[in-house]
């Protein structure tokens, strides 16, 4: 039986996933300061971050329509997963069940699944791998369905950004506290709820630091680290991730590493040297 999994772009593909011929990119778009592009391989990051720099708004984004789901779903695989933004945070999953709902009334049944990341960026890279290693166990649809959200019931996600301004003037801090004063340079870690909302765990005075209590939350809620992938996103910072990288290796042993860079959607949100960690 073959398969294909559709990632929205807020999630990053390895070089291995891309090369794989399984996995599929859903790209977002993106507005900044009159300038509009797409998430996709012609992402330019550097130019963006000049871009959000010079513009005096914070970039807005808009999520796959649901033809553009359903268009990914009109494939030769027997059976289509889609990994998404958390439902907290974006439209893309809903465009994503919706366009499933298209195909059904267009074409007919079809083994197609669409999974709440409950997360952001790395989280959804991580959830789809977890898709294909059940897919290429050869476990059933259903069974493969139960597996990936029993995965993500288990999942956590952790950040640390230099600024939470796009976050917040977007919306996507609500119903959380005044965020700390940033002329005292308090950085607060950051993470996400069981149901994929934005929740502050802890602060601390600047990002060395910041980072450091992070990671002493990642530590206390690992369970099983030796099967776990360590999942690290940064935005324009590959020294700040591998810093982060060391400090939790020297904590405990993880079944595998991955860092990557922020894509479009991931970058915007996660800011210039803001690191994301998922495991």
């Amino acid at each position: 039986m073959s398969y294909k999994i559709i990632v929205d772009s807020c999630g990053e593909l390895t070089r291995e996933m891309k090369a794989s011929g399984n996995f599929e990119t859903a790209s977002l778009e993106i507005d900044v300061n009159g300038h509009h592009m797409v998430d996709d391989d012609t992402f330019d990051q550097s130019l963006f971050l000049k871009y959000v720099k010079e513009s005096p708004e914070c970039p807005k984004s808009s999520c796959p329509s649901p033809e553009r789901y359903m268009e990914g779903y009109c494939c030769e695989a027997d059976r289509v997963y889609a990994v998404t933004l958390s439902a907290e945070l974006s439209g893309s999953y809903n465009s994503a069940v919706l366009g499933k709902n298209l195909y059904i009334e267009e074409y007919g049944e079809k083994d197609i699944y669409v999974f709440n990341s409950r997360s952001a960026s790395i989280g959804e890279t991580l959830i789809a791998l977890k898709i294909q290693e059940c897919e290429e166990q050869g476990f059933s649809f259903d069974e493969t369905v139960r597996r990936v959200e029993e995965y993500i019931e288990g999942q956590n996600t952790y950040f640390v950004l230099e600024t939470l301004e796009t976050l917040r003037k977007n919306g996507r801090l609500t119903g959380l506290k005044a965020v700390m004063a940033t002329a005292l340079n308090i950085k607060p870690v950051m993470g996400a709820t069981p149901e994929g909302t934005i929740c502050q765990l802890g602060q601390a005075r600047g990002v060395k630091k910041a980072l450091a209590k992070m990671g002493e939350h990642v530590i206390a809620d690992v369970k099983n680290s030796k099967e776990k992938i360590l999942a690290i996103s940064h935005c324009n910072c590959r020294e700040r991730a591998e810093s982060v990288k060391e400090m939790l290796k020297s904590k405990a042993d993880f079944k595998n590493i991955i860092i990557l860079d922020t894509a479009g959607i991931s970058s915007m949100y996660a800011a210039d040297g803001g690191i994301i960690v998922v495991v």
